[in-house]
């Protein structure tokens, strides 16, 4: 049954935890108020999702996968963000891969959208260059479609979320449902049909899987400081080496990341308290913070809010 919804969120982890079929980690970069949307339709054998947010961040996704082949690409100008430490400019589709891990990131406010489509109608539909491997370890690559094609693809994605915002009515009717979704489906056949692919680069997968080693030494030690020269012992890197990675896919360097996730930590934990039995003392040195008054000034700064406000609203 066709379905959609229009969500609106100022929590990042909440933010986050609403995208379909992916775990996400997200990490905001930029001070001020949160301020995200989401867009979600389902339809008869694809689905899309569209997301903006008015601050850069950066997150590392685990991409469930499924059945199908799932489309990537900005929806609005602004500023190019960073797939697996590759730069998606704002005429670029990405077709994505459930193979492994990555970093997204966004230096600033962003829109973008994903769209999936059967894996029977790309090996059907999609020209020859292109139907090599669908599913395969090689399946994530970036194109540069046709002006016109992907521009008719943006038009499309954004005239189905204006309607799951104004007349979502309209997007359960089943036949109005089966007409977008073969338009969405010949959009994106006709991007990759137009578009020319960006080569895979054996320095880049090198540092893709440094920065999945980077992402899986840091969620195991959330609880507690972690230093660059343990870090770099563990993610097997040079310092030099792990920093020029974290700035290909995170857009800053691990110190700076490092902090912000902590901070992050920080207000999960004010959040999720019990106000009567917890202090922001006990919450910010069980996460490495000792200038509590700093960690005041820069909390603000960041979440828009005292941590002792974060701790007012917990359960």
């Amino acid at each position: 049954m066709p379905s959609s919804s229009v969500r609106t969120f100022t929590d990042p982890d909440q933010y986050a935890a609403a995208m379909r079929r992916a775990n996400v980690a997200l990490t905001v970069m930029q001070r001020g108020i949160f301020n995200s949307r989401i867009c979600r339709i389902d339809l008869h054998h694809l689905w899309m999702q569209r997301f903006s947010a008015d601050l850069g961040w950066t997150s590392y996704i685990d991409y469930l996968g499924g059945p199908d082949v799932v489309f990537t690409f900005q929806t609005r100008p602004g500023p190019n963000m960073m797939r697996y430490g590759r730069e998606c400019p704002y005429d670029s589709l990405t077709r994505l891969n459930s193979a492994h891990g990555y970093f997204l990131h966004s230096p600033g406010p962003a829109s973008y959208g994903t769209v999936s489509v059967p894996l029977d109608e790309i090996t059907a539909l999609a020209p020859a260059p292109n139907k090599r491997a669908p599913t395969s370890s090689e399946d994530y690559m970036i194109l540069t479609p046709a002006s016109s094609a992907i521009g008719r693809l943006r038009r499309l994605h954004g005239a189905a979320c204006d309607l799951a915002g104004d007349a979502p009515a309209v997007l359960a009717q089943p036949e109005a449902a089966r007409g977008l979704e073969q338009a969405l489906i010949e959009a994106v056949i006709h991007c990759l049909d137009s578009g020319e692919r960006q080569e895979d680069r054996a320095a880049q997968r090198q540092h893709a899987a440094i920065m999945r080693r980077f992402h899986r030494v840091v969620e195991e030690h959330l609880g507690e400081p972690l230093y660059i020269s343990e870090l770099c012992r563990e993610v097997g890197a040079s310092e030099r080496t792990l920093n020029v990675c974290c700035h290909e896919h995170l857009g800053m360097g691990p110190k700076h990341f490092l902090l912000l996730r902590r901070m992050h930590m920080v207000r999960r934990a004010l959040s999720e308290a019990n106000a009567g039995e917890t202090t922001i003392t006990d919450i910010a040195t069980r996460y490495g913070f000792w200038q509590f008054g700093r960690l005041a000034v820069e909390y603000k700064a960041l979440f828009g809010e005292a941590p002792s406000a974060t701790l007012a609203r917990s359960p």
